[in-house]
């Protein structure tokens, strides 16, 4: 029999986006399905248009009252999930191919020592309808599977519309943070099982937009600071040791500008500022911004400040 599979949608206003993910869902050959809906939405807008397809499609839906917010409403909807798989998918993206399910369900019962699977995705710029891409290499996918860290070089995941996960394996979004949010779920369901699996086909369309919250949110100190400190606190100092987690809070420091310690405080971290970032600052305070941003110099000064830490 085929495994129910749950299609977890965290909703918000925009039904022409819904629209189009629905109507993908229906045109999917795996058909063993529930749909969750959990709308954020201030009003009935979301409700109301479901009706048009109550007689299709199997869905349960949740009117959040007062609304959740990201990453809430994500982990809300996962839930209600009732199925052995569940597909969280966001409602400005969609299924890209009519086997993308199938798909992702044969893979996970192949490969029952692996609790997640993610696909290539293609990038689809709403307001110009250009398209992008994105896969990961062979290579780089055996450094994750090795070590998890690995994913602080480049998170080769992708936003969490591309992955299904076993409703038996205890996955979810951390509710403190928004820019990272994705990224430090992987880390941990990572850490727990070092085992995935990667479909090298686009199987989901990302909708990106100007208005999105990883848009909004990008290069702004008081939101970037506070949640990577937070996730450095999470994970503990010893993950410094790893020269790509290093290198990844070198540059954070240079790309929203920190030059000394009251920065990071005035954006947002009331906690003691751990003492490799303090070093890196007392590298990078002397350095202009100008020289910082060239990659290759950046990445020498950000080298000669990790060996010198790991002698003293």
């Amino acid at each position: 029999m085929y495994k129910l599979v749950s299609i977890c949608i965290p909703a918000y206003k925009n039904t022409s986006y819904l629209e189009r993910l629905l109507l993908s869902i229906l045109n999917q050959t795996y058909t063993n399905v529930e749909v969750i809906v959990s709308d954020d939405s201030p009003d009935n807008t979301v409700e109301t248009f479901l009706l048009y397809f109550e007689s299709n499609l199997k869905i349960k839906y949740y009117k959040n009252n007062p609304s959740l917010g990201t990453p809430a409403n994500w982990n809300f909807a996962m839930e209600q999930a009732r199925g052995q798989y569940i597909k969280l998918i966001h409602d400005d993206d969609w299924l890209a191919t009519d086997n993308a399910l199938a798909l992702m369900v044969d893979a996970l019962e192949k490969n029952p020592e692996a609790d997640f699977v993610f696909s290539a995705y293609t990038n689809v710029q709403l307001e110009t309808n250009t398209t992008t891409t994105v896969t990961a290499k062979d290579s780089f996918l055996n450094l994750v599977r090795k070590n998890p860290l690995n994913l602080f070089r480049e998170n080769i995941i992708g936003p969490p519309s591309v992955i299904m996960h076993r409703s038996s394996f205890d996955f979810d979004y951390d509710e403190k943070l928004k820019w990272v949010v994705d990224f430090e779920a992987y880390m941990r369901a990572l850490q727990s099982n070092h085992q995935f699996i990667f479909i090298d086909t686009p199987l989901i369309n990302i909708g990106i937009s100007s208005v999105q919250v990883t848009k909004a949110s990008s290069r702004i100190r008081e939101v970037e600071i506070p949640e990577n400190l937070y996730m450095l606190q999470k994970q503990g100092l010893k993950i410094l040791n790893n020269i790509w987690v290093y290198d990844y809070y070198w540059r954070l420091l240079r790309n929203v500008s920190i030059r000394e310690e009251k920065d990071i405080t005035n954006a947002g971290w009331q906690t003691d500022i751990p003492l490799p970032l303090k070093r890196m600052l007392g590298l990078q305070k002397w350095i202009p911004l100008a020289f910082l941003s060239i990659g290759a110099f950046s990445k020498a000064l950000m080298f000669l400040c990790y060996f010198t830490s790991k002698r003293n």
